[in-house]
């Protein structure tokens, strides 16, 4: 088997959004046919555009983090793929419809969707190509592409000033080499089905001669948790505020699940802060597209009723029982929507992340989503992750033998809140992931425990975050690498 590893992933601090009111549609010429140049600018991409009348645009060439920075809490957190790569070339280069607004209800509303509704009815019959867009910056690169701010050219005016999106620009040569056209192609075809408050919405994606692939997506000014987290108190979010992250992760994840993609890839520098302080959820190249069959169950499952402590009574037990069905008759049903039949045997996703069935080298489903979930709670609330040692082979040794230990100081909140986030922890990651809470009802689970107890999730979209990005985040000096210690950026083969 051949094994490969992704470069890191930069995490940069993007620029301060500028909402801006849609414009009156302007008619356009087609699309003159640009020219995408690829430069190598330490192991990542800068793009430059020409306009149709061949004045070239302001350069922009953007120094790289993804080589001068390094992880605080461990070697490294790079997103790996030993997957035996079974791409095809014409599967990145896919056609589908273009997204439209009508299959998007929750984000239809958007100023950005307006500019671009806008700017397709001026011209019909002609498609967004790489000519409507002028790249502003580069703000972020991965392992398969390329991020740049960008706004539309019909847009920019000083009386309107236009709106920010973020476009992915895959070099589909360069990825090839990599073996790695499948994992570029899912995560289009994935972000084509979403439509999700915290996930990202796309509005648009195209070819740009000769051999590149842009999507266009939101753009996210107030950074990732990752770098928030480091901007807290001790490196860690107060309870509520972890509660509250959370919370958010949860419902994307469930939306994911619903969708039958197991997301596989979970942890802080994929949760981006948006301009009105929530998350979205990225990077879907290295998630599992599956199906599921959504359906509704009883509020209260028969193993919890059996699970539940039995208290003295003076009743008789058939009573104290025909007060429980009565009460769990009266509770709605839950909504259940976890792909079950998911099955991969991929060794993907992040070291101090990766579930312990993935660890070993087994089979795995969408049960890694939730151990990913309960690293990721672990590390809000703690500041590092559980299971993290001085090597990835530490790491991998420790998330498979190790057990869960806490950190002697409580933090912030309440005795009981404490308790509870930490049961909740220790549920989501036991080892056999039959038993791990979620395995079975998915997220319906995880919502029912007491943690989430007092929190009420149809209306926390609608709730206030704990930080409204005034300003974008920028990355903490205490996450930079000192200048005698060198980031380890080199490909690994753990097998």
């Amino acid at each position: 088997m051949r094994h490969c590893a992704s470069e890191e992933k930069e995490r940069c601090s993007p620029c301060v959004l500028m909402v801006a009111a849609a414009r009156a549609p302007v008619p356009r010429k087609p699309p003159a046919e640009g020219t995408l140049l690829l430069a190598a600018e330490e192991g990542l991409s800068d793009l430059e555009t020409a306009s149709s009348t061949g004045a070239p645009n302001s350069s922009l060439s953007s120094a790289s983090s993804a080589g001068s920075l390094a992880r605080c809490s461990s070697l490294s957190r790079l997103s790996f793929d030993c997957t035996p790569s079974a791409a095809m070339a014409a599967a990145a280069t896919a056609c589908s419809p273009r997204p439209s607004a009508a299959f998007r209800p929750h984000r239809s509303g958007d100023v950005a969707w307006a500019a671009i509704r806008a700017l397709s009815a001026s011209s019909p019959a002609t498609p967004l190509g790489p000519a409507d867009f002028r790249l502003v910056r580069r703000v972020g690169g991965g392992d398969i592409g390329t991020v740049y701010l960008c706004r539309l050219r019909t847009s920019a005016s000083a009386e309107a000033p236009s709106c920010m999106y973020a476009m992915k620009v895959v070099d589909r040569r360069a990825v090839a080499k990599k073996h790695k056209l499948e994992r570029a192609a899912a995560e289009k075809r994935i972000l084509r089905l979403l439509d999700h408050p915290f996930l990202p919405t796309l509005f648009a994606d195209f070819d740009a001669a000769p051999r590149f692939s842009c999507v266009v997506m939101e753009f996210c000014p107030g950074g990732d948790l990752h770098s928030l987290r480091h901007r807290m108190p001790s490196r860690r979010f107060p309870l509520p505020s972890a509660r509250f992250y959370a919370a958010e992760v949860l419902l994307a994840l469930e939306y994911l699940h619903m969708m039958g993609i197991v997301y596989r890839d979970l942890k802080p520098e994929n949760v981006l802060i948006r301009a009105d302080g929530h998350i979205m959820l990225t990077d879907f190249d290295l998630s599992l597209q599956s199906t599921s069959s959504p359906s509704l169950e009883p509020a209260v499952a028969e193993e919890e009723e059996q699970e539940e402590p039995r208290r003295a009574s003076c009743f008789p037990i058939r009573f104290t029982r025909r007060r429980h069905r009565r009460r769990c008759a009266a509770s709605p049903p839950r909504f259940v929507a976890e792909p079950v039949s998911a099955r991969s045997c991929s060794f993907v996703g992040t070291h101090e992340y990766v579930a312990p069935e993935v660890a070993g080298g087994g089979a795995h489903g969408a049960a890694v989503d939730w151990w990913a979930y309960g690293v990721f709670l672990y590390e809000l609330l703690h500041g590092r992750t559980p299971f993290a040692g001085a090597t990835n082979k530490d790491t991998l040794r420790n998330i498979v033998r190790a057990p869960l230990t806490f950190p002697s100081s409580c933090g912030t909140g309440c005795h009981a809140d404490v308790a509870a986030a930490r049961d909740l922890i220790a549920r989501l990651l036991t080892k056999d992931p039959a038993a791990r809470l979620g395995s079975r009802h998915g997220a319906a689970d995880v919502k029912a425990h007491p943690f989430f107890k007092n929190l009420n999730f149809a209306l926390l979209r609608s709730s206030r975050p704990p930080v409204v990005p005034s300003a974008p985040l920028h990355r903490s000096q205490s996450c930079k690498t000192p200048a005698s210690r060198k980031p380890d950026t080199k490909r690994f083969d753990l097998f």
